[in-house]
Parts: structure tokens; C-alpha cells; sequence
């Protein structure tokens, strides 16, 4: 499909080298700083109703809790002691004079007994965190918040036995993006001796097992580079790390397989060097630009999602894929038509693994096959049919466990507050409620509206209860609510950090704070929000003309569901079209793209299948670290490995067609060339598609469980696609299809048994 300019490429090799070590040094440097533009935080890039919410609040509030923090304090004498006072007293003084704190409050300014643990041990202090300091998604404040409370708890006296940490959800975005790009760091550094011994199996030399690990890391290392300048104008998530690792990792190194496989084959045909680097070019080169380009196609279709989170992750795959897909059709061959007969050193290591790469065994695979086709599809699709079936139970949400890492801080202090009951307190259902000008959430006439609202969410049974104006004094009626607040001023005199955080300066916005009980699960308070959403789109008398809207944490991640969810299908169908077009112009074949499509569907499905048998259902999930079964799937997950694996397991569809085709055009025999180009591609295949699983599999082992959902779908879809799929069903269907397979671009006769000779 593609012709390169392979003689001007290895002319100049000399020059080409030297350019891209020269761009290899220029962004080296901006790779290892690259964490210090990375978003801390998440985003969307559309007004949503939880995004409105969060606007009002710190529109309307001076001191808004539209972000705030938990300080878990846990001593080893009862809070009312004179050292506990002493060393919550300290820590507030600390935590306030920090200029992101607008406020604190804690169990002796507000005397809530919610606020202590059963033994009384154990207490919590909120701080309510500034809107012009958590507004930069690129900084957090949480390392600094935590270093001066470490400092001020170790100049308090009597502090000793006591342990304090800071929780709260931007704490905890905090420390899950912090952990994921440690993980990526470990993660490299165990995936690539892995992946250099299996180099050096497939290759039986280790100078042509180096390659692919440099061509990969000069992948990442400029792909990364490049990201710090895209960072300057669009948000880019910290999880670029992991995927850009993973991907460029497991492109770069496949890609450049390919390669370096079809320039040996060259050289052992009697092609000099050079001549070997231009043959290599025109064919390996053209299949890698034809697999990178459908890789880069899922990658772009993340570029129009609405979280800032998969946008980052498009544009950085798009980066990775792009330079890796340049560096093994430009670098690469430049370098063999260098080294030559040298990338086959040492010598003595390749007699050892002759026997690995006698293509006997797979030739009798393919002979086999060509033999029983039929069988080998019903076999095959088996297989796949039960491994997609767990697919019908799939549950779309935020998981039961494992979603914040229980061995970081901010994991540590939500255990604390859940065992004390109370980590429903971090975690509110925001109900916002803004009445036309003039009006006060205090009126007589607006009052009984509130009240009804309040008394009919606190019905819910997951509702564990419900804070307001309404609320203030449990078991108020509606006219002890208006007589209570006839003297409103003496009311907010008296209570006033309540009302700095519950009503606005001129009464005219309110906020009540749905809190749920400590038993619902994170899935479960995305459904407490809908049930909000569902009570207040019904109508609640006497708030007519008001305008309400929910948001925080769990609103936010419905509103996330739901537009990802809504924008679903375009993709899917986006990315169908496109890589099918392509598939057509490249093999002049209707049925070609077709049955990739199809096969495509049909792995990532399985895939998404085992996922859910793993992760939801908890089947071998401790294998994976995980407490439980989830109950969820993250809704990002499914959107991201159908985006990324679409494009990958079609590497291998190209590597195995291109040389397929190549021996069709030669030959016009479609059984002999199905069986010569399976038999001549499939331990390359297997070798990549094992280096793939190898790269994604370590990170199934992370300890974020975001992107274990990612690495272990992704690794399971490249099992799956490269066994299944192209050495089973995609060869099998060829045997059938016959001359079929090339059709418009080559006729087929009209045979009995539909199938060529």
C-alpha cells in the first residue's frame, strides 16, 4: 500500500542515524522531566451537570467544600484527653495557616459525635481547600499539605503513638496517579530483561536481539519528549506514562521484529547488506506503515473523548506509534545495512536454537490446517463463543475494591474512616440548589421545599443521612424550621462555619450533602446519584423556578459513563470503517477486511469476556492482588483496549497477509500460499505477540486497578488475537474462501468445492 523511498533511505544511512540519535538527545532530557507536566488530576472537556455544580459552590460560597481533604488522626489515649486536644489543636493551626486552606473544622469546633470512632481514638479534621490553588490540574498541594502536618506532629508535645493521615479524593486522585507512574518505572525495568531473553530465543543471536529494546526505548524516550511540548497545550493525564511505556514497548519492539526477521531472510537469500536493507524496506517497511497506521487510528478515535484523561492517552499512543512506526522503517533498516552479518553475533548462541526456529513444526501446523479447515473454525469458534460469554454480566461502574491502592496513605486513612463509619463524610452526594435573584433558601416559601427534598432522600436505605438547612436540627418540622429561622442572622451568628458551608453569603444558593452508608459500594453510590437525579428531575413542590443540580464524586464518574458511553458507538464504528478501508486499498480484497473486522470483534470481545470473569466476578483475581471481586468494570477500560487492541491485533492480521498475498501473486495458488506465509510468519507472530503479553502483563501486576483492568484486557486480547485468531481461524477461513479471499482484485473460478487447488 505504501512505497517508501527505501533506496534514498539506505544511501544516506549514514546521515539518518545521526539525525535521530541527534533527536534522541534533544528530547532525552525532556522525557525525565517529563512527570513534572503531567495532569495530577482529571478533567472533562464538556460542562456537565456535576462540573455545573462544582462551579456554583465555589462561585457562591467564599470558603466553598467544593474540594477539601480528611486529616485522619488516630491516638492512642480518647480524643478528650488533654495530649489528644493538644496535638488536634496543633494540627489545625498547622493546616490553616496553609495558603490553599480557606478553613478547618474538626470535633472541637463542631462537637459532631460522627466524628469519632467508637473507642474514641480516632477522629478526623476537614479542610476545605481554596479554588485558585486546586484549579491547576497540572500541581497538587496534597505533598505539601502532608509535610507540614508531619512537622507540626512532631513539634507538638505528647504526640507520641500518634498517627495522622490525609485522605480525601484529592488525595486520593493524588496518590493513584502518583503510584501508577511508579509502577510504570518498576514495570520497565522487569518487563525488559523478559523481553530481551525472548529476543534472544527468537532470534538465536544477541547484537539482533538488542534492536527491537532500542528501537523501542528511543520510542518512549522521544515519544515522551514530544508529550511535554503537547502538555503546554492540552491537559495530559500521568497515566500517558503507562500507555506510552506499554505501547511503545510493544509496538517498537514488534514492528522492528518484523524487520530485522525480513532482513536476515534477505541475507540468507544472497542479498548483499545494503540490498537486503532495500528489500526490507519495500516489504516488512510497507506491512509496519500499514499496522501503524491502524493503531493510530484507534489512538485518534480517544482524541475526541470527553475526559481529559483518554484524550491525553490518545494523543500520547499517537506519538509513541507514529515515532515507532518511523524509527523501525527508517532507523532500523539504516543500522542493518551498517551492521550486516554482524547482528548475528554471537555465533555460538545460534546453534543451540536451531531447533527453535526449524519451521518444520509450524509447517506441519499448516498442512494440518489446510487439511481441516472446517474443523479448525469450529474448534475455534468454540473456544471463542465460551470465552466471550461473562461478557453478558459485565457491569459498568466505579469497582467495589481495589479502586484507591489500600497500601497508600490516602487508601490507609479511607480504611481508617470506613471502620469508624464515617468515610461517607468524604464521600457526599452534592445536591446544589440556586433560586432565582432576590430569593432566600430561608423564606417561609422555600423552606418546605428543602424539607421535602431533604426527608425524601433520606428515605433511601443507602442513605445514611442528609446535611443542609434543613437538616440542621434533626427532627424539625417544616413550621419549627420557619420559626427557628425567623431571626436568620442570630441563626448564622451562631453556626456560622455551617452555614459558610451550606448557604451562600446572600442565601440565594444552598447545598444539601447526601452521605451514604459506609456498606454502599463506590458502584453503589453511583446509583444513590442517579436516584438524587431521578427525585429532583420528578419536581419537588415549592422549589419550583429553583435550578438543581448533582455533583461530586459519584455524579461526576455517572456523567463520565454517560458520555463515553454515548460516544461509544461512533467510535467503534469510526474505527471499523477506517481500518476496514485501508484493509481494502491495501489488499485490493472485500472479504480481506471483512473478516479482520470481524475477527478483530471477535478477540477483543473474548477478551473483554475474561475480564469480567477475572476482575467483576473475582475468578483468580487474587492473583492479581485483588481483595474481592470488583462488582464493576471501570467504564474507561472497555473504551480504552478496544481503542488500543483493535489497532495492535491487526499487526498481526498485515504480517500474516502481507506475506500470504506476496506468495498468491507469485504463485496464484491460495492454499499454497496460506500454508508458505503461515508457516513463514507464525513464530514471528508468536514471538511478538509473547513480548506484547510479557510488556502488558506486568502492568496487569500494577497496583492501580485502572491500569490492571487496562494491561490485563490488553494482554489478554494479543493471547487471545494471536492464537485464536491468526493461527487458527483467520488461516482456516482462507483455506475455505479460496481465490474468494482476493476478489475484486483477482476473479475466482468457479469451483465445485468453492475452494482453489
Amino acid at each position: 500500500m505504501f512505497a517508501l523511498p527505501a533506496v534514498p533511505l539506505v544511501r544516506w544511512r549514514g546521515w539518518v542515524i545521526a539525525a535521530w540519535a541527534a533527536l534522541a538527545l534533544l528530547f532525552a532530557p525532556r522525557a525525565s522531566h517529563v512527570q513534572e507536566v503531567l495532569a495530577l488530576r482529571g478533567g472533562a472537556s464538556e460542562t456537565t451537570e456535576s462540573a455545573r455544580a462544582s462551579e456554583l459552590l465555589k462561585q457562591a460560597f467564599p470558603s466553598p467544600f467544593a474540594d477539601y481533604v480528611a486529616i485522619v488522626v488516630h491516638g492512642p489515649v480518647p480524643w478528650t484527653h488533654p495530649r489528644f486536644a493538644a496535638v488536634l489543636d496543633t494540627l489545625r493551626a498547622a493546616t490553616e495557616r496553609r495558603p490553599y486552606v480557606s478553613q478547618v473544622i474538626s470535633v472541637r469546633s463542631i462537637g459532631e459525635s460522627s466524628f469519632v470512632s467508637k473507642d474514641r481514638r480516632t477522629t478526623f479534621l476537614i479542610a476545605a481547600l481554596t479554588p485558585e490553588f486546586t484549579s491547576d490540574i497540572n500541581k497538587s498541594v496534597i505533598p505539601d499539605l502532608r509535610e507540614k502536618i508531619r512537622d507540626a506532629l512532631a513539634r507538638a508535645p505528647g504526640s507520641d503513638g500518634f498517627d495522622v493521615k490525609v485522605t480525601g479524593f484529592p488525595a486520593l486522585d493524588h496518590d493513584v496517579r502518583t503510584v501508577s507512574a511508579e509502577d510504570t518505572e518498576r514495570g520497565e525495568a522487569r518487563v525488559l530483561p523478559l523481553t530481551l531473553i525472548v529476543l534472544v530465543v527468537a532470534f538465536g543471536a544477541l547484537v539482533a536481539a538488542m534492536l527491537p529494546v532500542v528501537v523501542g526505548l528511543l520510542a518512549i524516550t522521544i515519544a515522551l519528549g514530544l508529550v511535554t511540548i503537547a502538555a503546554r497545550y492540552l491537559p495530559m493525564s500521568v497515566f500517558v506514562l503507562n500507555i506510552t511505556t506499554m505501547v511503545g514497548l510493544g509496538v517498537g519492539i514488534d514492528y522492528s521484529l518484523l524487520i530485522v526477521t525480513r532482513f536476515r531472510e534477505e541475507l540468507n537469500r544472497g542479498l548483499s547488506p545494503v540490498d537486503a536493507a532495500v528489500r526490507t524496506i519495500e516489504t516488512a517497511g510497507s506491512a509496519v506503515i500499514t499496522s501503524g497506521i491502524t493503531v493510530v487510528v484507534g489512538f485518534a478515535a480517544l482524541v475526541w473523548t470527553p475526559l481529559s484523561d483518554t484524550r491525553s492517552v490518545g494523543v500520547g499512543g499517537l506519538l509513541v506509534v507514529l515515532v515507532a512506526v518511523l524509527l523501525a522503517t527508517t532507523f532500523l533498516p539504516a543500522l542493518l545495512a551498517v551492521l550486516g552479518r554482524n547482528i548475528d553475533r554471537p555465533r555460538w548462541l545460534a546453534r543451540p536454537l536451531a531447533r527453535f526456529h526449524a519451521p518444520t513444526g509450524w509447517e506441519r501446523w499448516a498442512r494440518w490446517l489446510g487439511h481441516r479447515p472446517w474443523r479448525a473454525v469450529a474448534c475455534g469458534g468454540v473456544a471463542i463463543t465460551l470465552l466471550t460469554l461473562p461478557l453478558a454480566k459485565i457491569r459498568l461502574g466505579l469497582p467495589a475494591t481495589n479502586w484507591f491502592p489500600p497500601e497508600s496513605e490516602s487508601g490507609q486513612g479511607l480504611a481508617t474512616l470506613r471502620a469508624m463509619g464515617a468515610s461517607g463524610a468524604i464521600q457526599p452526594i452534592r445536591v446544589v440548589v440556586q433560586l432565582p435573584e432576590g430569593e432566600s433558601a430561608l423564606a417561609g416559601r422555600r423552606l418546605p421545599g428543602l424539607k421535602a427534598l431533604t426527608d425524601s432522600l433520606r428515605k433511601d436505605p443507602r442513605v445514611r443521612e442528609v446535611r443542609g438547612v434543613a437538616s440542621i436540627r434533626p427532627g424539625m418540622s417544616t413550621l419549627q424550621l420557619a420559626i427557628y429561622y425567623s431571626d436568620a442572622e442570630a441563626v448564622r451568628a451562631k453556626n456560622g462555619k455551617f452555614f459558610d458551608a451550606y448557604l451562600s453569603a446572600d442565601r440565594r444558593i444552598t447545598l444539601l450533602d447526601v452521605i451514604p452508608a459506609d456498606t454502599v459500594s463506590l458502584a453503589g453510590m453511583m446509583d444513590v446519584a442517579r436516584h438524587v437525579r431521578a427525585v429532583v428531575a420528578r419536581g419537588v413542590r415549592g422549589l419550583g423556578g429553583a435550578e438543581v443540580v448533582v455533583g461530586g464524586f459519584a455524579a461526576s464518574n455517572v456523567d463520565t459513563q454517560h458520555e463515553l458511553l454515548r460516544r461509544f458507538p461512533k467510535t467503534v464504528g469510526l474505527v471499523l470503517a477506517i481500518t476496514a478501508i485501508m484493509l481494502f486499498i491495501a489488499f485490493r480484497s472485500l472479504l480481506v477486511p471483512l473478516k479482520a473486522v470481524l475477527l478483530n470483534c471477535l478477540s477483543v470481545s473474548a477478551s473483554f469476556g475474561l475480564t469480567v470473569l477475572v476482575f467483576q466476578e473475582g475468578y483468580a483475581g487474587k492473583l492479581f492482588g485483588l481483595e474481592g471481586p470488583t462488582e464493576a468494570i471501570w467504564v474507561v477500560v472497555p473504551v480504552l483496549v478496544f481503542a488500543i487492541v483493535f489497532g495492535l491485533s491487526m499487526d498481526y492480521e498485515v504480517f500474516l497477509l502481507t506475506r500470504v498475498k506476496e506468495v498468491f501473486d507469485k504463485t496464484g495458488r491460495n492454499d499454497h500460499a496460506t500454508m508458505e506465509g503461515l508457516s513463514a510468519t507464525a513464530s514471528t507472530i508468536t514471538s511478538a505477540a509473547l513480548i506484547m503479553i510479557l510488556v502488558f502483563g506486568t502492568f496487569a501486576f500494577a497496583r492501580v486497578l485502572a491500569v490492571q483492568l487496562v494491561g490485563f484486557g490488553l494482554a489478554a486480547a494479543v493471547l487471545l488475537d494471536a492464537t485464536l485468531i491468526r493461527m487458527v481461524l483467520v488461516p482456516a477461513i482462507m483455506h475455505i474462501a479460496g481465490r474468494w479471499n482476493w476478489w475484486p482484485g483477482v476473479r475466482a473460478p468457479k469451483l465445485e468445492s468453492g475452494r482453489s487447488v
